[in-house]
């Protein structure tokens, strides 16, 4: 009996069963959804018999697709463990991977993805730089940081940018606010009210770069703190107005301890790449801890699209 399972009907599979549907699927493998449907169609066709109920949700599978499943996760690892160690022999086993960050959400999904990278790469050796970096793209050439996280892409900088995600950021209100029956918050309405920030410098602020400053609009008044939690008491209690991407915010959404709003009709939306040295691109780990933050976050994150 001739087979044509090849690695990349293994990795549909789990990707579809990690996803929940042939959408973020086929974005998590970054093929089109007709690509990924062709590809399952033609393995069903062979095998004789549908792999997955097409109208479940969440997905359901055969017998038949939970046994290729099961193939899926006894050989994929085993793969991938042989290429990390190939890796290692090809590069040496010996690595550094100092993480600066400019953004105070990003330990959200950071923190997941470092776990999973441990696991890995048990020998190289992962920190976070202690603090908020206003300049992490600075460490790096200073060779303070192997990795920076940074909210937008320099040409200027000799460095190289890996994509991350994009992702909605809202403004968050009291449920009283004046603003609360809006469907959304123009630049205007943020001068009426305090703007309340982690305490970053203002071209570090998406809402003010994108939005207060190219409309000539400044907050009535302006007020930082360090915690999320203490920001949102702070909006709860209408002492003025906070924006954080949906994910940073979402569990005090769902509570109804704050309401959120989309800022400006199309929405506000803040991306973030993972910068480094030239040099660090062509290790393996740098490549493999790259696509688990993006994997875990689209897993993990509400409203993000991988860029």
């Amino acid at each position: 009996m001739q087979s044509i399972l090849e690695l990349r009907h293994l990795k549909t599979l789990r990707a579809l069963r990690e996803a929940g549907n042939l959408l973020r699927a086929a974005t998590l493998l970054n093929l089109t959804q007709s690509a990924l449907s062709h590809q399952i169609k033609l393995l069903e066709e062979h095998q004789g018999m549908p792999l997955f109920e097409r109208k479940s949700t969440p997905i359901r599978f055969t017998p038949a697709g939970e046994r290729l499943l099961q193939l899926a996760d006894s050989v994929l690892p085993q793969i991938a463990n042989a290429e990390r160690d190939l890796a290692r022999l090809a590069q040496g086993v010996a690595g550094q991977l100092r993480i600066a960050v400019e953004c105070h959400t990003c330990f959200d999904w950071l923190m997941p993805a470092m776990d999973v990278f441990r696991s890995r790469w048990p020998e190289v050796e992962l920190d976070i730089v202690s603090g908020f970096q206003a300049d992490p793209v600075g460490l790096l050439y200073k060779h303070q940081a192997d990795l920076a996280i940074v909210s937008e892409m320099d040409d200027s900088e000799t460095v190289s940018y890996h994509p991350l995600f994009r992702f909605e950021i809202v403004a968050l209100l009291a449920k009283d606010h004046a603003l609360a029956g809006r469907d959304y918050l123009r630049a205007q309405d943020f001068a009426g009210d305090t703007l309340i920030t982690y305490p970053v410098p203002d071209e570090m602020l998406d809402v003010v770069r994108q939005i207060l400053k190219p409309a000539g609009v400044e907050a009535a008044a302006r007020r930082t703190t360090e915690l999320t939690v203490a920001m949102l008491q702070l909006v709860a209690s209408k002492r003025g107005i906070a924006t954080l991407p949906v994910w940073a915010a979402q569990n005090y959404v769902n509570r109804a301890y704050v309401l959120p709003k989309r800022i400006t009709a199309d929405g506000l939306t803040g991306r973030l790449y993972a910068a480094c040295l030239p040099e660090l691109s062509e290790k393996a780990y740098l490549s493999d801890f790259v696509a688990i933050i993006r994997e875990s976050s689209y897993l993990n994150l509400q409203n993000i699209e991988l860029i």
